[in-house]
């Protein structure tokens, strides 16, 4: 560590859910299956959808609001937006771009999207460290918002049950106090399995030349494989955080780990010799919110209380690419 790093402070979290509530029931209007069969293969009983225009921009904003709100930052006061999303409404503008005009932030900051999908919140904070241990910017912003629903093939049984939509972000600053915030981080890839989990854009070549394969543009997954893969991987994976940050399991508090699948979760809480009070889930009333489902739980489990703070979380998440990535981080009072 050379003399002129700055350490990184978590100033706030924030998120945001659609309204729109769509149950296991619900959804065997679409196709053959019942509660039951959802839940325990998923561990999750509801989800939350857009509905009309709605989409990941306008959840983004208020999740951002929020987060910036807690730290006592203002939007002007902003250096750098960076938003991470699994599939955006458009590719460009960004939904970063979008948020710096909903903020009505008049500077011209730089603002980019990252597509790590459901890495995307630990892929953000990676890049944004980087930029506040050098010194290049000071506060920055990070929203992790998806709308998958919009991108699903709604008579596909396997993947359309797994997912939900909604936001959550994070405001990091440089820590005036010289305390640390991220312990330790890590991101991964993996691109030779990256077909995974895909989703094709839908184009045409011009009329003059040879046509191009047609696409439908909705999101793949071989759920079993990406199980076989994650399963495998992550409880390992996150021994060998701590291993590299020189703690043990139990100097941890708490595992706040991508909602994704329940006994994914279990695998890993399991591995660590967590208590079930140590781990958080909401996967049951939100199913996958892709990017948005870390910082989603990490918010909603401080707001509530679930998650005491002045503590130590380890934050993991994985997703197409594919994608992995986690980060030991400090707690403090008044992130939420």
């Amino acid at each position: 560590m050379t003399n002129n790093y700055i350490p990184v402070k978590i100033a706030g979290v924030g998120y945001s859910l659609p309204e729109t509530v769509i149950t296991n029931d619900d959804l065997t209007k679409l196709y053959d299956t019942s509660d039951e069969w959802i839940y325990s293969r998923t561990g999750i009983k509801e989800r939350r959808l857009v509905s009309g225009d709605e989409d990941a921009i306008d959840l983004g904003l208020v999740a951002a609001e929020n987060a910036l709100k807690k730290s006592g930052i203002k939007p002007e006061e902003l250096d750098l937006i960076i938003a991470a999303s699994s599939a955006p409404p458009q590719l460009y503008p960004a939904i970063a771009c979008h948020i710096q005009s909903r903020l009505g932030i008049e500077t011209d900051i730089p603002a980019f999207d990252i597509t790590a999908a459901c890495s995307g919140l630990i892929y953000g904070m990676h890049v944004a460290k980087g930029f506040i241990n050098s010194g290049i910017y000071k506060n920055i912003l990070i929203v992790a918002t998806d709308n998958n629903s919009r991108y699903l093939d709604w008579s596909d049984r396997g993947t359309s049950i797994l997912f939900g939509d909604g936001a959550g972000a994070m405001v990091l600053t440089a820590a005036e106090d010289g305390v640390d915030d991220i312990l330790y981080i890590d991101i991964k890839a993996k691109g030779s399995i990256g077909e995974l989990i895909y989703k094709d854009n839908v184009g045409q070549n011009c009329p003059l030349v040879e046509p191009c394969s047609e696409h439908d543009g909705f999101i793949h997954m071989n759920g079993r494989g990406v199980y076989t893969f994650v399963a495998k991987i992550l409880p390992k994976y996150v021994e060998d955080l701590l291993e590299h940050a020189g703690m043990k399991a139990e100097d941890i508090d708490y595992l706040i780990p991508h909602q994704a699948n329940l006994r994914i979760i279990q695998a890993v809480q399991e591995r660590l010799g967590y208590s079930d009070d140590k781990v958080v889930t909401n996967i049951k009333y939100y199913g996958n919110t892709s990017a948005a489902s870390i910082p989603i739980a990490l918010a909603e489990s401080v707001e509530k209380g679930n998650v005491k703070l002045d503590t130590t979380a380890i934050l993991c998440g994985f997703g197409a690419g594919m994608t992995w990535g986690g980060a030991i981080v400090r707690l403090r009072e008044g992130i939420c």
